[in-house]
């Protein structure tokens, strides 16, 4: 599938909608702690269990969008596009016959390991394309994008909360939402496929921008083997964790923390709150990068880690004593996360030039897979031995939270490290960048 090139008078700003198309799709991965606990009524799983399908779609998420970036830079969006449609939209077709079966196996596979790959392949379809259509406003065309994978639960959690209670709780009904999910976003996720266009060398696009040629130019093999590349790579691993721990337990974590209180949070209000953290995920992504236009990339992950720390202090020593305060400090963790995503691609464009952004911010992006791992792990784990040896409520996350702040404290200092790429790392001449070009694709 040849990438669409766009025809004389194709606006740019068609681009983003397409984007999001996917983006939005795909972001229902963030509303996933809306089915843990039916999950874990019906087949009898516990908290750590019912992550794993979570877990593993971010896992895959990461080597998907590693391994395939290079891929998705040759092939163009629209290729990359219909591969997300058919892997995520498959990952619920199998959840759906998991839970029918009662086979739980059958709904990690599918939602982690299938819907996974199309997490990963969605996520960095439009990066590349829309750094090309945007180079003077990087931040802001990737978090119009990207601010739709943040968005996705702000639909999918109610979405899914309703119908559950419509359909029941029960596996049958599980497996009824699962399939509507699928069938549904195979619709959406088209209409993306078919809007998406590169932009055209030819005169007369409209909208267009000429592309920045100058600055330090990074193949994507060379950019694995610079400083800058690893230290935000932990930037984003520490960042990420921190974020998810919250976003994967959400629904249950405001529950327990507020059950012993006398205004206890109900099942449709926690679901309200996962909207919420999805609201401002959202904003985040697409408010935060776009400030990182202004104040630049560095100052901003500042914000994000140092600022980030603070918040999760709050909530480790006041957060089950007042409501407002508790969700006040999530919601922000929330839109650094989002923003720490969508700024990413920026600071890497800046750093290592619009050559083969798209295939090293996908290889970037095993961060994420290790960070979801770690951050629910973390959470989930910890709470459940703290269950164990009869402690409740907030009790149950304290620790975890104190190893959160002692993350982004790392991810902090890492940020601090990065410097200018070395000139040794540049691709100069043109030959020389086709010649690397074509070295990456045969590798």
């Amino acid at each position: 599938m040849s990438p669409p090139v766009a025809p004389p008078g194709w606006s740019r700003w068609l681009v983003p909608p397409a984007a999001l198309s996917v983006h939005l799709s795909i972001g229902q991965a963030y509303a996933w702690s809306v089915f843990k606990p039916p999950l874990e009524s019906a087949l009898g799983l516990s908290g750590t269990q019912s992550a794993l399908p979570f877990q593993l779609g971010i896992v895959m998420l990461g080597l998907s969008a590693a391994f395939g970036g290079t891929l998705v830079e040759r092939n163009g969006p629209r290729w990359a596009m219909t591969v997300a449609l058919i892997c995520f939209s498959s990952g619920f077709l199998l959840s759906a016959l998991g839970a029918s079966l009662e086979q739980y196996w059958l709904i990690v596979f599918g939602y982690g390991f299938v819907g996974g790959i199309g997490l990963g392949i969605g996520y960095i379809s439009p990066v590349s394309t829309l750094i090309k259509w945007f180079p003077d406003r990087p931040g802001m065309a990737t978090g119009i994008a990207i601010m739709g994978f943040g968005g996705g639960a702000l639909i999918a959690s109610p979405w899914s909360a309703q119908m559950l209670e419509s359909f029941g709780s029960d596996s049958g009904a599980i497996a009824l939402a699962f399939l509507v999910h699928g069938l549904s976003y195979a619709v959406f996720m088209l209409l993306g496929v078919l809007l998406v266009r590169v932009p055209s060398s030819a005169p007369g696009t409209r909208g267009t921008t000429p592309q920045a040629t100058t600055g330090p130019q990074v193949s994507a093999n060379q950019a694995i083997r610079t400083p800058q590349f690893w230290c935000l790579w932990l930037v984003l691993c520490m960042n990420v964790t921190a974020g998810i721990g919250i976003l994967e337990k959400a629904a249950p974590m405001i529950t327990d923390f507020f059950a012993e209180t006398s205004t206890p949070v109900s099942v449709t209000a926690a679901a309200g709150f996962v909207a919420l953290l999805s609201a401002a995920n959202m904003a985040g992504r697409i408010g935060w990068s776009s400030t990182s236009d202004l104040i630049g990339r560095k100052n901003i992950y500042r914000v994000y880690l140092g600022v980030g720390a603070l918040m999760y202090a709050l909530i480790a020593l006041l957060g089950d004593t007042s409501k407002p305060l508790f969700i006040l400090c999530a919601l922000v963790i929330l839109s650094f996360y989002g923003g720490g995503f969508a700024t990413i691609p920026a600071y890497l464009k800046d750093l290592f030039g619009t050559y083969q952004v798209g295939a090293i911010h996908g290889r970037l992006l095993t961060a994420w897979s290790l960070a979801g791992v770690l951050g629910p792990l973390i959470v989930n784990w910890i709470a459940d031995r703290q269950e164990e040896a009869g402690r409740h409520g907030a009790s149950l996350y304290g620790l975890s939270f104190v190893i959160m702040i002692g993350l982004l404290v790392v991810g902090f200092v890492a940020n601090e490290l990065v410097r200018p790429v070395h000139s040794r790392h540049h691709v100069l001449q043109p030959k020389e960048a086709d010649r690397v070009q074509q070295q990456s694709e045969s590798a």
